[in-house]
């Protein structure tokens, strides 16, 4: 009979009861099962699938809350907290939290998930038998990621972060595990690992990839747009330097998007009466 290990999910035979704790086996060895972890009454001789892990002094126990993420296999785990040295703790669906250690996370801590993200990973153990996550490879996500379909283009997909690039954000899908690539030209700013992002699909390639932007539509874009123009002017106290006439260099500088975006954001402000332009300037009104 095989060894039983921390990560395994195994069928053992109810031996007897102690106190607080049902005592489990494969007729080789006895690991204990709390009381606590189950919601019903067991019986001797009854057979039940448990989750095998480490407890506190390295000695197997059990468990009859069934992780959805396992040693080989990969899932979403969300995230419960950080801690700065350690890493991210997740949720994989039992009653044990599980460590995604911090070198495994981005090296930017800005860009490390926050408590409800989801990380997509498999579960590890180490020598102690400690469980831990993995995040998934990028090798890994090629043998898995599903095709997308041709009519997919130009919608919008939810989607979340599993490797950060300075070249762009490679994503999973969340409904499908579409494999999904944002250039760094079609963002706005490098999001977290894990956090869910909207992205419109601009390319769906002949390997089944998609390309997809994080920037919105054109006409979505003006409103975005002239929100931003808007609230600097009022954290500048409702007058600045720059109309339609400034210049693209100083437009990007300052508000970093194109000469035509800032043209048409400052259209839409002065059409909903909320600024005007006089002298090179554009004032609240």
């Amino acid at each position: 009979m095989a060894s039983l290990q921390s990560g395994d999910v195994v069928k053992l035979v109810v031996k007897e009861q102690r106190g607080s704790q049902y005592i489990l086996t494969n007729d080789e060895i006895e690991i204990p099962l709390n009381a606590s972890e189950t919601t019903t009454e067991l019986k001797v001789n009854e057979k039940v699938e448990v989750f095998l892990f480490a407890d506190r002094r390295g000695n197997l126990a059990a468990t009859l809350a069934i992780p959805h993420i396992r040693k080989e296999e990969y899932g979403w785990a969300r995230v419960l907290h950080v801690k700065d040295r350690e890493g991210a703790y997740v949720d994989i669906g039992t009653s044990r939290e599980v460590l995604v250690p911090a070198e495994d996370l981005p090296k930017l801590k800005p860009l490390w998930p926050e408590p409800g993200n989801h990380i997509y990973i498999t579960l590890r153990t180490d020598r102690e038998g400690g469980l831990f996550g993995r995040l998934i490879t990028e090798e890994k996500v090629l043998e898995m990621y599903e095709d997308a379909e041709p009519e997919l283009f130009n919608q919008n997909i939810l989607a979340r972060p599993y490797r950060l690039l300075p070249v762009g954000t490679f994503l999973l899908g969340v409904d499908k595990p579409y494999r999904i690539f944002v250039h760094e030209s079609e963002r706005k700013k490098e999001p977290r690992l894990g956090a869910d992002i909207s992205v419109r699909v601009i390319e769906v390639k002949e390997d089944g990839t998609i390309n997809a932007s994080m920037l919105p539509r054109v006409h979505e874009r003006l409103s975005e747009d002239a929100e931003e123009v808007y609230k600097y002017l009022q954290e500048v106290g409702g007058k600045m330097p720059f109309s339609d006439k400034s210049s693209p260099e100083e437009v990007k500088e300052m508000f970093n998007m194109s000469k035509g975006a800032f043209k048409r954001a400052l259209g839409t402000l002065m059409k909903s009466g909320r600024v005007t332009q006089e002298d090179g300037w554009t004032i609240i009104k």
